[in-house]
């Protein structure tokens, strides 16, 4: 039997969705150190007012890290709703691509907003280049997150084990850079990102809920299988007969 929840003895796992209601429930496992949010998860849980909710979490979540990424892809919308995602609570990390929607790089205002001091948490990354890029856009003693995306290179075919172990050591380059690995598909790639030296993973509430459950053995994973399979047939009502 494999030993789960040692897998995230030296990992901070933080809750990834725009559900209040799921995030509440995320946090009484008792298993999340935070949160982190963006536009396609606020889309599927129907959120209509960015501000309303934001606060709303901020309220219920006052002492745990916080995620919020900005809408605009101008470098002075960019700003703008920086400034406002920050003056939200001293836990608010502000999620800004590292690339534009034109593929530009977005070091500069990267850059700009780090030298006053606003914590970021910068995404969408995928190349080692772009992990430099970040961090070296940040300034001296500030707090941020490195966003890696190996979630969605594994999905295209792209292997990601190197791609990660370096990304650790440039993170290393600057004190309070954290690694955090995005994307998570399945519960193993929480003991991945640990081994991987991964400081943070993002965790989607459907996966949480599976870390929450009683650990199981393997011949247990296949007796629970032809149970459900078996109880699928009955359902059906169908037979083989000739």
């Amino acid at each position: 039997m494999i030993n789960s929840r040692n897998w995230f003895s030296n990992i901070s796992i933080f809750s990834d969705g725009a559900d209040l209601k799921k995030m509440k429930q995320s946090y009484e496992t008792g298993l999340v150190n935070g949160f982190t949010t963006n536009p396609s998860l606020m889309k599927k849980a129907g959120v209509t007012d960015y501000l309303k909710f934001a606060k709303e979490a901020v309220d219920i979540f006052p002492n745990l890290s916080i995620s919020f990424e900005v809408f605009g892809d101008d470098v002075n919308d960019i700003k703008r709703e920086a400034h406002i995602l920050t003056n939200l609570g001293r836990n608010v990390f502000v999620k800004i691509p590292i690339i534009s929607i034109h593929g530009t790089s977005n070091a500069k205002i990267i850059e700009e907003l780090s030298s006053e001091e606003i914590k970021l948490n910068i995404t969408a990354v995928t190349t080692i280049s772009q992990v430099e890029e970040a961090v070296d856009s940040f300034g001296l003693n500030t707090e941020n997150y490195v966003s890696i995306f190996v979630g969605r290179l594994n999905d295209v075919g792209i292997e990601t084990g190197e791609f990660v172990k370096q990304s650790k050591k440039i993170c290393e380059k600057k004190k309070n850079t954290k690694l955090l690995w995005a994307s998570t598909r399945e519960l193993y790639n929480i003991k991945q990102a640990k081994e991987l030296g991964c400081d943070i993973i993002t965790v989607p509430p459907e996966l949480i809920d599976k870390l929450n459950t009683n650990e199981k053995s393997a011949i247990s994973v296949s007796l629970d299988t032809v149970r459900g399979f078996q109880k699928d047939i009955e359902s059906l009502g169908f037979s083989i007969e000739e």
